[in-house]
């Protein structure tokens, strides 16, 4: 029982330090790669694309079927990638247009 309760300890400590150091590993590997910079963008890019289909459809209240469809690809993806608020107004505008096929 002694043996059994020593190998949880170790296994328990085992796993808090990879915890640890996979909280440490990410931010160095992302500055080191420069991935937060193609994040940056990759939002910037969808954030581009989702306001240029509300613009264009804005004055109808009508989006067509595989505009609404991408452009709720779209905001899943921005917000995975930490996207801010701002686009959650216009996402719940676009749910009340009229959805054409």
């Amino acid at each position: 029982m002694e043996k059994l309760r020593l190998f949880a300890e170790i296994c328990s400590c085992i796993t808090g330090i990879s915890a640890g150091l996979l909280l440490l590993i990410r931010p160095l590997r992302e500055r080191l790669a420069g991935t937060r910079h193609l994040r940056e963008g990759q939002k910037c890019l969808l954030r581009s694309d989702m306001l240029r289909t509300y613009y264009k459809n804005r004055e109808t209240d009508t989006i067509r079927q595989y505009e609404y469809e991408n452009f709720l690809m779209a905001y899943r993806a921005y917000k995975a990638l930490g996207g801010n608020s701002f686009i959650d107004r216009i996402y719940h505008e676009i749910g009340t247009w009229e959805i054409i096929t």
